[in-house]
């Protein structure tokens, strides 16, 4: 087998480190994995174990990997991690979730989990933005990416050309309305926009269907991202038909 190399965007597979992770991209979608890493360490433990079974059930290689696990996951207790190939999927039916620069692992990886929790499978990444196969993303996730159809983008034309019927919802200030008035006139199918953690969304999306503003108290000046981002997914879950 070839040796593995430190994770960088340009390789065609990435590390999902962490035993629910691996977990997750086991049962979900063990086509995708091609070798499962376990440290000596954690050999005994029932969530190696039941990799290990995984593993053997699906035909997988596995490998006592601790120096390598140790590289992948930034961490010394890392009992186990699968190397998974890259798997960009096409959009089912469905409301999308639109993350326009998004720039920080933890953010992405705690949306797409927030995602998946509330049940949007359609997730569009707008470049620049971090990348979704970084093991940081995928162990924030928790390993919800394998359950999701996640494609990503030069530019929001490029996804709006995509899929012109489904009803823009940027979550911003300029232009926008309260969160329940936007809710209670929702249009489906939708697509709710989210910005970068620093800059928001550019200006340009005040023009696109109806903006959204999240209430607050004027004890602080913004929600954090992924909050932000989980409490628009569960509103507009709540009102769709």
């Amino acid at each position: 087998m070839p040796a593995l190399e430190a994770y960088r965007r340009e390789l065609p597979y990435s590390y999902a480190p962490g035993v629910f992770p691996s977990m997750e991209a086991m049962l979900k979608r063990p086509e995708l994995v091609r070798r499962l890493l376990i440290s000596a360490k954690g050999q005994e433990s029932e969530g190696v174990q039941k990799l290990c079974a995984l593993a053997e059930k699906n035909h997988i290689r596995v490998e006592i990997a601790d120096k390598a696990l140790s590289r992948i996951s930034g961490k010394e207790n890392c009992f186990a991690a699968v190397v998974f190939e890259k798997h960009p999927a096409p959009f089912n039916d469905g409301d999308h979730i639109v993350l326009h620069h998004i720039s920080d692992a933890g953010n992405l990886g705690t949306i797409l989990r927030a995602a998946l929790g509330f049940g949007y499978f359609n997730i569009a990444i707008i470049r620049p933005a971090t990348d979704v196969y970084d093991p940081k993303v995928v162990r924030a996730s928790m390993g919800a990416i394998f359950s999701l159809h996640v494609k990503e983008y030069d530019d929001f034309e490029s996804y709006r050309a995509e899929y012109p019927d489904h009803y823009p919802y940027p979550f911003m200030l300029d232009g926008s309305v309260m969160m329940d008035d936007a809710v209670s006139a929702a249009q489906y199918p939708c697509a709710l926009i989210f910005g970068n953690e620093g800059a928001g969304l550019p200006a340009e999306f005040a023009e696109l269907g109806q903006p959204v503003r999240i209430p607050h108290s004027s004890a602080i000046d913004s929600l954090n991202l992924s909050v932000a981002a989980a409490i628009g997914m569960y509103a507009f879950r709540r009102k769709e038909p």
